[in-house]
């Protein structure tokens, strides 16, 4: 059994392992679990006031005609006015726009020395990828989804003044962003990512040291936390700016993130803080420097050791749940699943991404397993009581036994003051000598029907039969009202059936029948009594021997109780002193009494 349990466990160890690497490894279930994350941990909360937005919104457009139609003289006035501010300008510029072609050779030579004598301009590129199979170190083919197909820079001259970092948005599977790009290694140079340009601008400005994030993959991702929904940090219109209605020392010593904020620019994903919400690009550029500027970054774990520590207390669950009551194990689960919860929390701020839903979803499906297997073990240990002690007890007790959650089939016993019937067919080895054997067998199956109703009518246990004698047990295996009455009673009720009985086989077969029965009460050892392959429910101790001593000394149609029994019922029967008997067996006699008469019902 314990072996049993033991590679029950094992399995579903290795179950939940497999689980947890299929969950991690493999997109969709993972997908559900950050979006679940997403709702429980990215929560707005905008601390640094230093990062505005100028958006090029369709108040600007309006005034200034589409983006593809502006002159270059534009973002030059832009970075002047800002920077031309009384005390100091910004701290950094980002342009979230690709200024990749010559429009007007002298606008954009202008624009190019302006953010060249500002010295804190950042302007957007981009990569395209296509993936391409490639090979490693060791020869190996792989599939390379980060492949540079080709590059979306800056205009040669404006290369040479800004700072050039990526512009490019990682979009999860399903649709929302969570994670940034760090950087990108491509032809022998390393390339940030804008958003990190910016925020190593901004440190460098306040004299600080840019850290860069730990990251993971091929393409260096990182997962970051959002400060704020759509609309939570100010965003200026780039026309206010330029006609002067905002004054530009609001901007002082800022980050100053310029780009796309209409609808018709078509530059807007769905962020993880609002999910059915749309975010302009340049806003999440805002969100991943606030995050940088934070340290509010995180890695996902790694899928093997947390698939192995989940099914290790997985595994653990199992076994205890399997040795507490449902209630219990109820408990334990929540706890066990709010204990996840609140990890997997204290894991995001501290920088590394659990799976949220994995370790609840697998102790829940065990624990339902388990609750499962305990209501069909219930239903089969029920049954095999049922089937068992059907045998023996009348069906109303049957039914108490089926319905009692602690009574089960064990080995052992206990001690209980009970009463104890024996009764035996007087003369039935000499008359079965003279019948035909299927006239015995007819005889002896009406003669223990009627003793096995008597019984159960009476509400005792039918403990065995020995060839043509029965032995009866009353309050056990449950406690029974006045049961040393009810022994009485059904003896009382067997003699009176066996008159009927008699005179039906005289008739037949020509042979009459009587019953000896013996009624004694006392302590005995009530239980099962075996091994674990078979056993039977009866009692034993001096309590049996007495009774059944009684029986035997029982003469036809007597009934012989001893003086316990009578002093328990003798208001209650008409009973002759017999007076003590010596019993085989036993050192000292017995003193019996005869039953004569039983008053029920008084």
């Amino acid at each position: 059994m314990k072996y049993r349990n033991r590679m029950k466990a094992a399995a579903v160890t290795a179950a939940v392992i497999l689980t947890s690497l299929a969950f991690l490894y493999f997109g969709t279930a993972g997908l559900v679990d950050m979006g679940i994350s997403d709702r429980l941990y990215q929560r707005e909360n905008v601390t640094n006031k230093k990062i505005y937005i100028i958006g090029i919104d369709d108040k600007t457009l309006e005034q200034y005609g589409p983006v593809n139609t502006w002159s270059r003289e534009i973002p030059a006035k832009l970075v002047s006015v800002l920077n031309g501010a009384p005390g100091g300008g910004p701290a950094v510029i980002a342009f979230d726009v690709i200024y990749s072609e010559k429009v007007d050779e002298q606008a954009d030579e202008d624009f190019a020395a302006v953010c060249g004598e500002a010295a804190n301009v950042a302007a957007a590129m981009s990569f395209s990828f296509k993936e391409q199979p490639e090979q490693d170190e060791t020869g190996k083919v792989y599939y390379d989804p980060y492949h540079v197909d080709h590059v979306i820079e800056p205009y040669e001259s404006l290369k040479k003044e800004v700072i050039s970092g990526f512009a490019n948005t990682y979009v999860d599977s399903d649709g929302y962003v969570r994670q940034a790009m760090a950087y990108l290694d491509h032809e022998g140079e390393r390339i940030y990512s804008l958003s990190y340009c910016a925020y190593a601008l901004y440190q460098e400005a306040m004299g600080e040291t840019a850290v860069m994030p730990d990251t993971y993959g091929r393409n260096h991702r990182f997962y970051f936390s959002y400060s704020g929904r759509p609309g939570a940090y100010s965003v200026i219109s780039m026309a206010d700016v330029l006609d002067g209605s905002v004054d530009p020392v609001l901007f002082k010593d800022s980050i100053v993130l310029v780009g796309a904020y209409a609808v018709g620019m078509q530059d807007s994903y769905m962020p993880a803080i609002a999910h059915g919400s749309q975010m302009y690009g340049v806003e999440i550029h805002a969100n991943i420097i606030e995050a940088l500027l934070e340290g509010r970054t995180q890695l996902p774990a790694a899928p093997m050791p947390y698939a192995v520590v989940c099914a290790v207390l997985c595994g653990l669950f199992y076994v205890c749940a399997g040795r507490l009551k449902l209630r219990y194990s109820a408990i334990l689960c929540g706890a066990l699943c709010m204990g996840g919860l609140f990890t997997s929390e204290a894991a995001y701020r501290n920088g590394l991404i659990l799976p949220t839903v994995l370790m609840p979803a697998c102790l829940l499906v065990i624990w339902l397993i388990r609750m499962v297997q305990g209501y069909l073990s219930e239903i089969m240990r029920r049954r095999r009581v049922v089937n068992v002690f059907k045998q023996y007890v009348a069906p109303q007790v049957v039914e108490k036994i089926s319905k009692d959650k602690d009574f089960d089939l064990v080995l052992g016993g206990e001690n209980r003051h009970i009463a104890v019937l024996f009764v035996d067919i007087r003369g039935f080895t000499t008359m079965s000598e003279s019948l035909k054997p299927e006239e015995v067998v007819e005889i002896l199956n009406e003669y223990l029907g009627l003793t096995t109703q008597a019984i159960f009518e009476n509400g005792g246990t039918l403990d065995k039969f020995v060839g043509d004698a029965a032995m009866a047990v009353f309050n056990a295996p449950f406690d029974l009202d006045d049961y040393v009455f009810r022994a009485v009673c059904t003896a009382w009720d067997m003699r009176a059936g066996a008159d009927a009985l008699s005179k039906k086989f005289k008739e037949r077969f020509g042979k009459s029948v009587a019953f000896g029965i013996g009624v004694h009460c006392g302590n005995a050892v009530v239980g099962n009594i075996g091994c674990d392959f078979r056993m039977d429910y009866t009692a034993i101790g001096d309590t049996v021997n007495t009774a059944a001593r009684l029986e035997g000394s029982a003469g036809p149609g007597q009934i012989l109780i001893s003086s316990d029994v009578y002093e328990a019922v003798k208001d209650r029967i008409q009973a002759a002193p017999i007076g003590e008997i010596p019993l085989k067996g036993k050192t000292n006699g017995v003193y019996v009494y005869q039953v004569e008469q039983v008053k029920r019902g008084e």
